[in-house]
């Protein structure tokens, strides 16, 4: 849809306001102006995408990124809140805007009540967003529209996403104190070998007496880091640069997914939170109406290791031939014995999608015990080699200073 740059007067203030506005013609657009009592003094046709205008008349850049999970499980739970009270459709779009601070989020939204306006559904209209709404929302959203029961969907999705956002926090608040030990750690060592080791150093080699190999080995280290620092900076460089080129690629995005489930400490949680999002989503789909095939198409492209997405294309394979889904769960032998169990004793209760929900329960604490297990490993490991390098600097110092006295 075409859009127009304006500059208006406001009826409400008497103020001259300015921005851009999506229409198909310039009729049109005056028009919606003119409903957003503003009185358009210049028009002209602008450039596609740049920005929004919601109700208020107010501009909103629309962007093309995405918002935070948060952000639009807050959305979402006020979208499912005013649907329940009995507002229409278009309408409780419209009182979103009012809502939401985000300038991409409020473009979205006032995008997607326009195309439902003119008659798309709102999975439809919300699938023009992908880099906002992703697939396991618009299809979420098209099964609720399906089965009419669209506000328990949304509700249902703001859990998903608020849980997804609480997580992502949990991981970064665990794991921030390790990492500014770690880089604390390595700020130290490179001050000592670079200031101080060089200068104490100095005085050992003006007596010209014979060093001990350790410290020989530090004076070594000691002036490589202090003129040749930039050949170890370019490395970890290169390494970097080539590493992420390899990861660009299908292949070896594969294969770097597969070694990341076979890292000690790290390979056991990244199999753990992908199965915790596998079965949190695919028993919330099920929940909300869809069957199990189509479930499985969008909980694929919600696991993030692309070797499971491989392994997940067998599984669907399994289930469309009309196997229970443990049965080909079991037989790519990733997935924890438990997680398997759980889903026959849901097959055979009838009470699959109550049972997902639970696993996916368990894998959260679990998670969150793993985490705090490896942090509690982390930090010790931390100080223990720093003092372990520190030892060394003071071993490699202390004797030459003894092996002078005792010549004295």
């Amino acid at each position: 849809m075409p859009v127009f740059e304006y500059k208006a007067i406001s009826k409400a203030t008497g103020k001259q306001a300015k921005g851009v506005i999506d229409a198909d013609t310039a009729a049109q657009a005056r028009k919606k102006l003119r409903d957003l009592e503003l009185y358009p003094t210049d028009l002209k046709e602008g450039n596609a995408g740049s920005a929004s205008v919601s109700d208020t008349g107010k501009v909103r850049k629309a962007g093309r990124g995405g918002v935070s999970s948060r952000e639009l499980s807050l959305v979402t739970r006020q979208f499912a809140t005013l649907l329940k009270a009995g507002m229409p459709l278009v309408e409780a779009l419209g009182a979103l805007l009012e809502q939401t601070s985000s300038a991409r989020l409020q473009g979205a939204i006032y995008d997607v009540r326009d195309k439902v306006n003119g008659g798309k559904s709102l999975a439809d209209a919300l699938g023009e967003h992908p880099r906002m709404f992703t697939p396991l929302y618009v299809n979420m959203v098209r099964a609720g529209e399906v089965s009419g029961a669209l506000e328990g969907v949304l509700v249902r999705l703001a859990d998903i996403l608020e849980h997804q956002a609480k997580l992502r926090a949990q991981v970064l608040s665990a794991m921030a104190y390790p990492a500014f030990m770690g880089l604390f750690a390595i700020g130290v060592i490179v001050f000592l070998m670079m200031v101080i080791v060089p200068r104490i150093t100095q005085i050992f080699v003006k007596q010209k007496a014979e060093l001990p190999a350790i410290t020989e080995f530090l004076i070594a280290t000691s002036h490589f880091l202090g003129y040749y620092w930039w050949i170890i900076v370019g490395i970890v460089f290169g390494v970097f640069s080539l590493w992420r080129l390899w990861i660009s690629r299908p292949e070896g995005r594969k294969r770097w997914d597969r070694m990341k489930l076979r890292f000690p400490l790290y390979g056991g949680l990244h199999l753990k939170l992908v199965c915790a999002a596998f079965t949190r989503t695919l028993g919330t789909m099920l929940q909300s109406g869809l069957t199990m095939l189509p479930a499985l198409d969008v909980v694929t492209t919600v696991v993030s290791n692309t070797y499971i997405q491989d392994i997940m294309v067998d599984v669907k394979g399994g289930v469309r031939r009309g196997r229970d889904l443990a049965v080909p769960l079991k037989e790519t032998g990733l997935f924890p014995p438990m997680m398997i169990s759980m889903i026959e004793l849901g097959q055979r209760s009838g009470e699959i999608e109550d049972m997902l929900v639970r696993v996916a329960e368990t894998y959260d604490e679990d998670v969150r015990l793993t985490i705090d297990a490896i942090v509690s490993l982390v930090e010790p490991m931390i100080i223990i080699l720093m003092g372990i390098f520190v030892g060394f600097i003071v071993l490699a110092i202390l004797l030459p200073i003894l092996q002078m006295s005792s010549n004295i």
